[in-house]
């Protein structure tokens, strides 16, 4: 019998966890579910005879050391910084480990030691990153046994409200980690387009956008992700000209929330004094101008340059309720923090609501003098607020990968990422199964 420890039992492990439970019994797996909670692992695993559910500490060595070794394969879903005492705990012990989350330098340098112990140590699969690894180094290698020259590569993911949950005039709800989504974007952008590299600083981010559409879904917004250039190497693009990653909003949400960045309200490096007292209203009046007979609202739209006749703009912050003398009652808060509060009361998932995850490639190559450009979609829709798109599309790839692994069709040890094609052809064949696969189509191309 193989036995699999997941580390975490949080909203993007449902559809992870159902997976591992449905093939227990055929792939002979034991596993065990263990968190902070243990109401939260319980209710996971509920009454399955090929499970358990713990209550567990990561910062408890002895007690993380022992799971580890019982165990042949660790799925750590704990958050990206806790990844590392697990993974060394994986290698002293000669376990195999999986993880959702980006390689960190910590996790970088831990390859030599999982060769030489024999493990393998697979990141970045779940959804970005992970599905869009797999989905773009499909095309690229086919692309590239053709006889074609990639020239442009663009890749956009949005974790969104389905539409018709869509019901704010910001066209958005939070589907992922909230704090996530405030502070997203800081520092410096770096890209490169048509070779000549470019840099976006946070205060004009959300103001340099894209505009892409989606057959039967509409019209989408890209602003840039932080650091497209390190995947050119991942890639084996070199060379390119074009490179650029990003992340999917509908349209008008950038430009809205542009304003919170332009007002600083989306800081995370003080405190702001009083924040316990104070309300919505005067934590937007913080930032403006002191004026003993203007408006706060009145400030706002001449700080911020917004136009009496901008009304869809202007309305997306009335609805909010920024300006309204609602108590904050957070201590010692920074900005970032008490923008978020505000936030979560109204762009919170309703019970009812469905999330969707939605995913764009453009690759545009050169073969025999003519130009070629290809788009890429993949939508995926929630069931519930168990089994989300996001859940789905980040736990399934984490789940098929461990299968892999303990099947031994994954098997060269090390630190790895998804990009050859014996895992990526498996893993996007049986996402198919799933509902999780990719339109795409040859368009007329485009140069700028």
């Amino acid at each position: 019998m193989k036995r699999i420890l997941i580390i975490g039992a949080g909203r993007s492990t449902s559809s992870l966890i159902q997976y591992l439970l449905f093939n227990a019994e055929q792939e002979n797996w034991f596993i065990t579910v263990a968190d902070q909670s243990k109401e939260l692992a319980f209710k996971a695993v509920k009454e399955s005879k090929n499970a358990r559910a713990i209550a567990f500490d990561v910062n408890n060595d002895e007690e993380r050391t022992r799971l580890v070794d019982e165990s042949d394969l660790v799925i750590s879903m704990l958050p990206a910084h806790m990844h590392i005492s697990v993974a060394k705990d994986c290698i002293k012990y000669k376990k195999h480990m999986v993880t959702a989350s980006y390689v960190s330098k910590e996790m970088r340098g831990l390859d030599t030691e999982a060769k030489n112990a024999g493990v393998v140590m697979m990141n970045e699969i779940g959804v970005d990153p992970g599905i869009d690894h797999l989905s773009a180094i499909r095309v690229i290698d086919e692309i590239r046994k053709n006889g074609g020259r990639i020239e442009a590569f663009e890749t956009f993911t949005g974790g969104l409200i389905a539409p018709e949950c869509d019901n704010n005039p910001w066209n958005y709800k939070f589907t992922w980690n909230p704090r996530n989504v405030v502070l997203a974007g800081q520092g410096t952008v770096k890209f490169i387009q048509n070779g000549k590299y470019k840099y976006i600083p946070y205060n004009k981010l959300f103001r340099r956008t894209e505009i892409i559409d989606i057959e039967g879904y509409g019209k989408f917004e890209g602003y840039a992700n932080r650091d497209s250039l390190q995947y050119r190497e991942i890639y084996g693009l070199n060379n390119i000209p074009t490179m650029y990653r990003g992340t999917l909003r509908r349209p008008g949400f950038c430009r809205a929330w542009d304003i919170f960045v332009q007002l600083g309200a989306t800081d995370d490096s003080y405190v702001m004094e009083g924040s316990e007292d104070m309300t919505n209203r005067e934590f937007i009046n913080s930032f403006l101008a002191y004026n003993v007979t203007d408006s706060v609202e009145l400030k706002f739209k001449h700080y911020l340059n917004i136009s009496q006749d901008d009304v869809d703009l202007y309305d997306k912050f009335v609805w909010l309720g920024v300006f309204e003398n609602t108590k904050i009652g957070l201590k010692q808060a920074t900005p970032a923090q008490i923008l978020q509060h505000i936030l979560e009361q109204k762009l919170s998932l309703a019970p009812d609501d469905k999330d969707m995850i939605v995913m764009w490639h453009r690759f545009l190559y050169e073969k025999d003098n003519h130009y070629h450009e290809i788009h890429s979609s993949m939508v995926v829709k929630g069931d519930d607020q168990t089994y989300t798109a996001m859940a789905k599309t980040v736990g399934l790839p984490v789940a098929i990968a461990t299968k892999m692994i303990l099947n031994g069709t994954i098997k060269t040890p090390g630190v790895h990422i998804p990009i050859a094609k014996e895992i990526y052809t498996p893993i996007l064949n049986e996402l198919e199964n799933y509902g999780i696969h990719f339109q795409e189509k040859e368009v007329e191309p485009r140069f700028y």
